[in-house]
């Protein structure tokens, strides 16, 4: 592989204008189609084949769209010592209700007061009024969104009552482009300009990676006029491609760097470059692609279409990174050193002083106590984890109107009314069995009421409305969904089903829990198997994905802590707490294994290289960690610094996902690839570079290219030599 990547690496530095004009060609390609064939994405997430998507479907066509489309729930509270049904507060609200109707794309307007189906609170104090839009709430326009949440503002004005309201329909889909891209952008051109010593050089690497996410993001826009791809899926390629695109850029660079002060020529340089960190490179790309896209076990298509949209984006930075880069860099030639580094030709001998190498020292040397302080300190912050609840339902912000609707609707209703059920009896039969079905569930336990059933126009379904006592999110209303489908039978020529968005959630949350235990195994032997080829050993192998659990550990917990526990939640911005987006554990997991097994390769193998030269087991480890442990600091930097900043101001579904990579990043970079590996490889010496005798026929992967290293300096001794006497 290194041999092709070195050549690849040179036919891209000598065609520098064809590469670079091709990659443009691309960017205005997708550019167009994304302008031109773009369709709509959903906040939604369903599983087909499940009963309650199944009931959604049926429901759509015997009930009108208007059944499905995505609803909100205005409420209406008198002032105190008035009642919401005392004449002239009840004029109130009809006036609020006929308003509603006129809104744009609004389907459907309840009245609360309807004597046949009312909405007032026991005490008589509060009422809500639903509002039925014809298409689902991912597709209404921000004019439509805005101007629901305008007449709320005027009704409470006008009207003296308190108006809030709640749902999906307030809520904007996820959105690419702000303050969350541009604050780990300037940290990265931050980190960049001082690895480098050269804005030149920091802002080559900014651009290729810009290219790159482009691409990626305005490809996915483009898709989802084809496919419907969920509303958060582009800002989380987003978030990965610019994250790796702009550290793959830097692994490159820097072996560039230290080929120019080899006295390599330029479009040499350039060539070994992409050959030898270009190698680690793909096999790192290799290793994010594969984890991402293994989300397709979990046999969730919402979750199968994120995974592999992000694992496209991370294809097209590779590519740019073995292509493009070296094209680039071509370009720039000697200008990516700092200027009182470019006539220096033969880089100065490493004396191996220094913090780093200080830190390899130390760690080496003092390794039990290394060991222990870093596996302890991660198993302490993992203890949350053991608390951990998810669900799909959406966090409302402290203080907004949508938080105000749901506190008003738990104090004068109950926490089941913001979560209720629906029960579908379908089949010919339906009508006259809709009554037993209702009969049957008022008796179940955690029913706080059962409404009347609904006939569709067609005659062949009936629609329930059911008012658990307890909230959506609570375990009382999972253990009631499952007893209605176990304990209410179906009837003659009627079928019983259970469904909407709570009943929905409630299935989503179960697949992904189960599909999650199947997943680790799949990426934990996955790395296991990887790591084999790569250093050709079984215990950095183990210790790799030991180190790999301790980081997912240690990252859901402290997201745990932060995201459900609420502690730092004010200092980070976040707007609630509670749990955890189902879909957010597996997603994390996935992504940290493919940015752990980056920094496992870049960090380790740089060990073994030294180790397969000669050095001794420990003298190795600090060799190998004073090469690599700069660049992947400054990797590390970057990243984190990419994710960290979706925390303050990103999207409140991909906040805990950013502050889970930002938190994990940091835990595997700094204090499992960097204490706790050096110091275990440290503890068990020579026997953590062998492999069984039963093992040997395993194929080597130089993933360093550490062989055509060696080939360009025996073929370049001479020539590098010279300029030293000049």
């Amino acid at each position: 592989m290194a041999t092709l990547l070195y050549r690849l690496g040179m036919g891209s530095a000598r065609h520098r204008v064809v590469v670079i004009v091709a990659w443009l060609v691309a960017l205005a390609a997708v550019a167009v189609g994304a302008a031109t064939l773009s369709g709509t994405t959903v906040s939604t997430f369903k599983i087909p084949g499940q009963e309650s998507t199944i009931a959604l479907d049926l429901m759509t066509g015997k009930f009108g769209s208007a059944s499905a489309g995505g609803s909100g729930q205005v409420v209406l509270e008198a002032p105190a010592g008035t009642k919401i049904t005392d004449p002239a507060t009840a004029g109130k609200v009809a006036q609020v209700v006929g308003e509603l109707a006129k809104l744009p794309g609004v389907a459907n307007v309840s009245n609360p007061l309807d004597p046949k189906a009312p909405a007032v609170s026991q005490d008589q104090s509060a009422a809500y009024s639903t509002v039925t839009y014809a298409v689902q709430a991912s597709e209404l326009t921000d004019a439509q969104r805005q101007a629901l949440l305008d007449e709320v503002g005027h009704a409470r004005s006008a009207t003296g009552l308190t108006v809030e309201v709640r749902g999906d329909v307030t809520r904007n889909p996820a959105d690419i482009g702000g303050a969350s891209e541009g604050i780990g952008v300037i940290v990265a051109l931050i980190v960049l300009a001082v690895t480098y010593g050269s804005l030149i050089a920091a802002g080559m690497n900014l651009l290729t990676a810009a290219v790159g996410v482009a691409i990626g993001a305005l490809g996915i826009t483009t898709l989802s006029g084809f496919v419907q791809l969920q509303s958060t899926t582009s800002i989380l390629a987003v978030m990965l491609g610019l994250a790796v695109g702009i550290d793959y850029a830097l692994f490159i660079v820097t072996r560039f760097r230290q080929e120019l002060r080899r006295g390599l020529p330029v479009r040499e340089a350039a060539a070994t470059a992409v050959g030898t960190a270009g190698s680690a490179v793909v096999t790192a790309g290799l290793t994010v692609v594969i984890a991402l896209a293994g989300l397709v076990v979990a046999g969730i298509p919402f979750l199968t279409e994120m995974g592999l949209a992000a694992a496209a984006t991370i294809i097209i930075a590779v590519l740019v990174a073995i292509t493009l880069v070296p094209a680039m860099l071509s370009v720039v030639g000697p200008r990516a050193l700092p200027r009182r580094k470019r006539d220096v030709t033969v880089q100065p001998e490493d004396t191996g002083r220094g913090f780093i190498a200080g830190w390899s020292r130390t760690v080496s040397g003092k390794r039990w106590i290394s060991l222990v302080v870093a596996v302890a300190a991660l198993g302490a912050i993992a203890i949350p984890v053991f608390s951990m609840r998810t669900s799909l339902a959406q966090r409302d912000a402290d203080g907004s109107t949508q938080a105000r609707a749901a506190q008003i609707i738990n104090d004068r209703f109950g926490p089941g009314v913001a979560g209720p059920l629906l029960v579908l009896v379908d089949g010919p039969g339906a009508t006259a069995y809709a009554g037993t079905v209702r009969q049957q569930i008022s008796g179940l336990p955690d029913v706080a009421l059962a409404l009347p059933p609904r006939p569709a126009p067609s005659g062949d379904a009936a629609l329930l409305t059911l008012i658990p006592k307890s909230g959506p999110e609570s375990q009382s209303t999972v253990d009631l969904v499952h007893a209605i489908r176990d304990d209410v039978a179906d009837g003659p020529g009627a079928k019983v089903y259970v469904t909407g968005q709570t009943a929905i959630s409630i299935d989503v949350s179960q697949k992904l829990s189960q599909a999650l235990p199947v997943y680790l195994v799949l990426v934990v032997g996955l790395a296991f198997v990887l790591l084999v080829l790569v250093f050709r050993s079984l215990l950095v192998p183990v210790f790799g994905v030991l180190g790999f659990l301790l980081t997912i550990g240690a990252s859901l917990g402290a997201t745990t802590a932060v995201f459900q526990w609420g502690w730092l939640a004010k200092a980070l911005n976040v707007g609630s707490t509670g749990p955890l987006m189902s879909l957010a554990p597996i997603i994390i997991v996935g992504i940290l294994f493919g940015l752990a097994m980056d920094y496992q390769v870049f960090l380790v193998s740089r060990m073994h290289e030294a180790h397969a030269h000669g050095a001794s087991p420990r003298e190795a480890i600090v060799t190998g960690f004073r090469q690599a442990a700069p660049v992947v600091v400054a990797a590390a930097t970057i990243m984190f610094s990419v994710f960290a900043g979706f925390v303050p101001q990103g999207n409140d579904t991909i906040k805990p996902i950013a502050f889970a990579l930002a938190t994990g990043i940091l835990f595997d970079a700094v204090v499992v690839r960097m204490v706790a590996i050096p110091a275990a490889l440290s503890l068990i010496g020579r026997a953590a570079w062998m492999l069984p005798r039963w093992l040997r026929w395993l194929p080597a992967l130089d993933v360093e290219g550490a062989a055509l290293e060696r080939a360009v300096a025996s073929a370049s001794a001479e020539p590098v030599e010279e300029p030293a006497h000049a």
